[in-house]
This record gives structure tokens, sequence and C-alpha cells, in this order.
């Protein structure tokens, strides 16, 4: 047990997170605590969902390869035999009409080359998370993004699209950052049609889920207020 522990059953129980929150981070060394990723996915997004199941693990950079626009959103250079895939992958998603040129400056990158990456659900994390997934809906998602307001933490003004692992750089660069996930996300994690994420830099977490309590409280009010609100002055004709 981690002194994420409580941490992950506070934010599970108070946000309904419908999977487990996910430990992520990147290091020049190889993590110590958790065993080397053995096998093969097709997306680095594939790994939140193994550590969402309950795995903690690292990667290599190899580990990437199958996916280009995750190699590139992580900064990871492809090997050269296979650094065509990157100019092909984003060839055929413009000749579908599903991205512009112009939008590729736009997509988050890390700002250095990772050696590797750490993943774990948030309580089994033996590492310091750089940021933390979570899963939910977006009614209960709210609450986070009111409490790290509350708390004076750096958020993201956006929701963010495609392609969705831009969203973990872009909540180291910017603060919590929501997504709503794109396609081959939703495909390679099993994403619900009715979640979404939220990308917390793990030096924010403690300091926003301390402010869950009042935020929680203070919407229990205002339902009430805006409900008796409704009653009192809505009339259609």
């Amino acid at each position: 047990m981690t002194r994420y522990s409580s941490l992950e059953s506070r934010l599970t129980e108070i946000l309904g997170l419908t999977r487990r929150p996910v430990a992520v981070s990147s290091s020049q060394k190889q993590p110590a605590g958790i065993t080397k990723f053995s096998g093969s996915v097709p997306a680095g997004c594939s790994f939140w969902r193994l550590a969402a199941a309950g795995r903690a693990f690292y990667t290599e950079a190899g580990d990437h390869y199958n996916c280009a626009i995750g190699c590139y959103t992580h900064n990871i250079p492809l090997p050269p035999e296979r650094e065509a895939e990157l100019g092909a992958t984003i060839a055929f998603m413009t000749s579908i009409g599903y991205i512009r040129p112009e939008d590729i400056p736009g997509i988050a990158r890390l700002t250095n080359s990772p050696g590797y990456m750490a993943y774990a659900p948030l309580a089994d994390a033996a590492f310091a998370p750089e940021v933390v997934i979570l899963v939910g809906k977006p009614g209960k998602l709210m609450l986070l993004q009111e409490a790290a307001a509350r708390a004076g933490a750096q958020i993201q003004p956006s929701l963010l699209a495609r392609p969705t692992c831009m969203a973990i750089p872009a909540a180291l660069a910017g603060g919590a950052t929501a997504s709503s996930g794109c396609v081959g996300n939703r495909v390679y994690t099993d994403l619900a049609e009715d979640e979404l994420y939220i990308m917390v830099p793990g030096a924010d977490l403690e300091k926003i889920a301390a402010e869950l309590d009042t935020i929680l409280d203070a919407n229990a009010k205002l339902n009430d207020y805006h409900r008796q609100r409704k009653a009192e002055l809505l009339s259609v004709k």
C-alpha cells in the first residue's frame, strides 16, 4: 500500500470514477520497484487500460512504436526503418478529413524524449506520478474541475479531443486537462460513449482532492437552489 491509496479511494468515491485512476510518469532512468512490460499493444493509450485494470509496469521506447501518433505526442523518436509511419498515418487522417495539416502544430508534445514510461493504478504507484488519468461521467468530473479552480490549480481552458494522448503533455504544460477522447483511444481502451478523461498533474492532485468536500457540499446546496428556482420561475406556453 502506498501513500496514494487513500487518495484513490477518496477520488473514486466522490467522483464515481468508472475505472481506477492511473499514475503515469516518465524518466531517463529505469524505474525501480515495478516490472518491465512484456507483450505488444497497438497504441500507447492501451497502457492506460492495462494499468486501470490493476497492472503496474514500465515501458521502453520500443513498446510504443506501434502508434506513430502516440510516439509524436510523447516525443519518442521512431527508428529509421519506421520513420515513414508517422507521415503515412498523418496523410491517411488528412485524406479522410479527420485532421488538417495546419492542426498538427497545435498538438501538445512532451518536452523531452523519455527513456522510460511508468504506469500503475494510483493506489499501487511506487513512483511519484507526473500525471494522473481519471475516467468518469461528465457530471461527476465537473466536480474535479471546480475543485481544481478552488484550489488555485492551473486548468486548461478548453476540452481537448484528438489525439487523446496529447492530454498528458498538455496537462504537464498547462494543468488539469479534460479530454473527450478520440475514436482511436476509445477503440484501444474500450472507453464508453458516456465517459471522458481528466488528466491532473500529480503535483496538484492532493490539493485538488482537499477541496472536493467543499465543492460537493456547495453543489448539493446549489442543486436545491436551482430546482427551487426552476419550480418557481419556469412557465412555458
